[in-house]
């Protein structure tokens, strides 16, 4: 394979908004295909990356030959398929037999994996699929893999990656095991990728990035959009907020940060068990990295995502920001579908971390075959 062209393909299962997409090419891997079941989602994919062959419809009907004509894929092409797969059974897999278990979509993932045989496999998905009632699910995938594949896994935390937010997510990257083998004869072993940022910095890596990267973006108030004459700054949108809850924000703001604080007049008919749930109504804290952003991340009443200043909760845009995705990134849809596809994105410097690790690995297996 020497002197064989080294650039890396992926295929993009689950695809979403494109996060891993972006990850990836920013890494310098060239995505060939995606799939994406949601038409609003496929919407944003499809506008920043218009060279992708992206399927639009059900993982279900997709068949791996389907896949190798859609994304132009030859024998000789390296793959990287990848995917973040939904999975339904991680708070309840009913009786958690094997037919319940053979429903969740990872299981398609699965599929595919044998039906193309790619030379490297990622996989990113919540923590919780490999622990609770998600581990039985996992045990059973990972069983399958291993037949052909050798594996890694761990739960990362995103902002060892330069991500500024707490995201712990499980990653697995696997590679064929005669690939596996030339990697062993070499004297390396498969491996995740290394973290370049620690909660404190050291000699090796940075310090985490905090939340204050949304701080230079532009003021707006709550339910307005800014729209910016250079067209470098998309989706700088917020949800509106009623009377109530910006003197709910102004208060918490000035008394701590969380909702703990508020007095029984901007409390009333309202659930005030602080065990549960203590992060809503809460600001955004700009000195550390932001919390784990989710399909709310634009809603005050819905987590640690009030504006540290300003009388609103997050925008599209800050939310954005803090899963690493470029200002340039355009979403589409209304403002809850901004909030689910960005929440819901696997974060853009995690998935280029992974990928600069499987470029490194194919150039030194090109390089001794």
């Amino acid at each position: 394979m020497k002197g064989k062209n080294m650039v890396l393909k992926a295929i993009d299962l689950f695809s979403g908004s494109g996060g891993t997409t972006a990850g990836l090419k920013k890494a310098g891997i060239s995505v060939v295909g995606a799939v994406e079941i949601d038409p609003v989602a496929s919407e944003t994919y499809k506008y920043n990356n218009p060279e992708v062959n992206l399927i639009i419809g059900d993982i279900k009907n997709v068949t791996g030959n389907a896949l190798k004509e859609k994304a132009k894929l030859d024998k000789e092409d390296q793959l990287l398929l990848v995917a973040c797969p939904p999975c339904q059974g991680f708070s309840s897999i009913r009786n958690g037999g094997e037919d319940d278990i053979r429903n969740e979509l990872v299981f398609e993932f699965l599929r595919l994996i044998q039906e193309l045989q790619p030379d490297y496999v990622l996989m990113e998905n919540v923590s919780g699929m490999s622990r609770g009632k998600g581990k039985v699910i996992f045990k059973e995938f990972y069983q399958q893999l291993q037949i052909d594949y050798d594996l890694v896994y761990d739960i990362l935390n995103s902002a060892d990656y330069g991500i500024p937010q707490i995201r712990k997510r499980l990653v697995l990257h696997g590679i064929r095991k005669d690939h596996g083998k030339v990697l062993n004869n070499i004297g390396l072993k498969l491996q995740l990728p290394e973290s370049t940022f620690s909660k404190n910095g050291d000699e090796k890596r940075k310090k985490w990035r905090t939340a204050k990267v949304i701080m230079d973006l532009p003021p707006i108030k709550a339910g307005e959009e800014y729209i910016d004459p250079k067209n470098k700054i998309f989706n700088h949108v917020s949800n509106d907020l009623s009377d109530l809850n910006k003197k709910r924000i102004r208060f918490i703001r000035k008394h701590g940060g969380d909702r703990a604080s508020l007095p029984k007049k901007l409390t009333q008919n309202w659930h005030r068990n602080l065990k549960l749930h203590k992060d809503v109504y809460g600001i955004l804290d700009i000195s550390k990295p932001a919390i784990t952003m989710t399909g709310g991340c634009m809603t005050f009443s819905k987590g640690r995502f009030g504006h540290p200043t300003e009388d609103r909760a997050l925008s599209a845009r800050e939310a954005a920001r803090l899963q690493s995705f470029d200002d340039s990134y355009k979403f589409f849809g209304n403002r809850g579908q901004l909030a689910r596809q960005i929440g819901n994105a696997v974060p853009v410097n995690l998935a280029k971390a992974s990928g600069s690790y499987f470029i490194g690995i194919n150039q030194l297996l090109l390089g001794a075959k």
